[in-house]
């Protein structure tokens, strides 16, 4: 019997080299969730630290490990503390950790450990642009949580203030928990955060949509404007390897997450992860207001540029955006081109031009291609000719996606 490992491995690697290929060489990817990690950092996702192990047994209030349980982590301790000290810095923030694995594990490391259970919290619900996680049947039903919607009924599902405080003054909860899927623009954070520890309310501020564009400086600070704990995923607009961190300024709240990471969220928290997303913390450290200058500035010219050639957005009054995120205007586009977002996208696939299936266009990615607001038009052209008249443009994206052949800021 012919032995079939030789061959699955084979097939294996020539599925690895092809996605490399078209991922990496032969598409634009348009997805906002999705980002360029720098060759420096998968150069550490692929060292030796992939197979290490460690579990420190204490930490002091920098997340530095004071003791372990393992030997021959002299190194992996030492990154770890690095890679902390740099993720303070880029937040000014007094106290982060990077050891949460993803977003939604550092949504786990904040909400749990401060909130017991029957705490009830307020949320942006899913249908106006909020994160699934935060909605019943999710993270809250784990925990005995009762949440209720925090309203984000503005111009692209923008919170407004005084709507926002209203429903805090009313619905008296344990904590308010921003963030979005959908997330054009900043909170009216001061007001919120204001009503809410009127009544020893926390707010949670899930940064994971637009950590790259705080961490430049380009979209608001949370801290400073009254958010108790930040967090969020590390591969979208924030352009590292998947996973997640959290910070804090406030001593008393980290004395509580801290511990809580170790043997209770998770144990292990895969050091090649951190050393990938210490040294993309540095990369921002030197270049994160450049990068997220020019990031937005591509979503706002992207988005005048297709409007100009007639596909509908969402907040073009506004200027369509001050993050990351572009976002049709789904009814519209149906009712006037005839099409749905997730057939548009599907013809920009095979066209190798890459946006989600909801709507929403993210241009962090190409930002670290190296595109600017000048190539906006030409990008927009070729999302109308491919998505809206079904024409085959895709040798003339690939030549163009061939001449960037590196990565900026990093």
């Amino acid at each position: 019997m012919t032995d079939p490992l030789p061959n699955e491995e084979a097939r294996l690697a020539r599925l690895v080299r092809a996605h490399d290929r078209w991922r990496g060489r032969e598409v634009f990817n348009l997805l906002a969730s999705e980002n360029a990690v720098s060759p420096t950092a998968r150069k550490y996702l692929s060292s030796d630290l992939a197979g290490r192990y460690t579990l420190p047994l204490e930490t002091n209030f920098h997340g530095e490990t004071i003791d372990n349980s393992y030997t021959g982590t002299r190194y992996t301790d030492q990154i770890e503390t690095l890679a902390n000290a740099a993720a303070a810095r880029v937040f000014r923030a007094r106290f982060a950790t990077t050891r949460p694995l993803s977003g939604h594990i550092a949504a786990l490391s904040a909400l749990v450990p401060l909130l017991p259970p029957k705490s009830r919290i307020l949320a942006i619900a899913p249908d106006e642009g909020g994160y699934d996680g935060y909605a019943p049947g999710f993270i809250p039903s784990l925990f005995g949580y009762t949440v209720r919607p925090l309203p984000a009924d503005g111009p692209g599902l923008s919170v407004i203030a005084e709507h926002a405080v209203e429903t805090i003054r009313r619905e008296r909860p344990n904590a308010v928990v921003l963030g979005q899927s959908f997330f054009l623009f900043p909170y009216p954070l001061r007001e919120i955060a204001e009503a809410a520890h009127a009544l020893d309310a926390l707010v949670f501020y899930d940064a994971s949509h637009v950590l790259g564009l705080i961490a430049g400086g380009e979209f608001q600070d949370p801290i400073r404007e009254g958010a108790d704990v930040v967090y969020g995923s590390t591969h979208k607009s924030f352009p590292g390897p998947q996973g997640g961190l959290l910070y804090t300024d406030r001593e008393d709240l980290f004395a509580q997450l801290d511990p809580a990471l170790v043997w209770r969220i998770f144990d292990n928290a895969h050091w090649n992860r951190i050393a990938g997303l210490g040294q993309t913390l540095l990369e921002l450290e030197r270049c994160g207001a450049e990068y997220a200058r020019t990031v937005i500035a591509n979503a706002q010219a992207l988005g005048r540029s297709l409007t100009d050639l007639g596909v509908p957005l969402v907040a073009e009054e506004l200027g369509f955006t001050r993050s990351h995120q572009i976002h049709l205007d789904r009814p519209r586009l149906e009712k006037t081109a005839g099409v749905r977002s997730g057939e548009l996208a599907r013809r920009l696939e095979r066209q190798r031009l890459l946006i989600d299936l909801v709507g929403r266009i993210g241009t962090a990615e190409v930002t670290r291609l190296g595109l600017t607001p000048a190539e906006m038009p030409r990008m927009a052209e070729l999302i109308v000719r491919a998505g809206l008249r079904s024409e085959s443009v895709a040798k003339e994206v690939l030549a163009w996606r061939k001449t960037y052949r590196g990565l900026r800021f990093a």
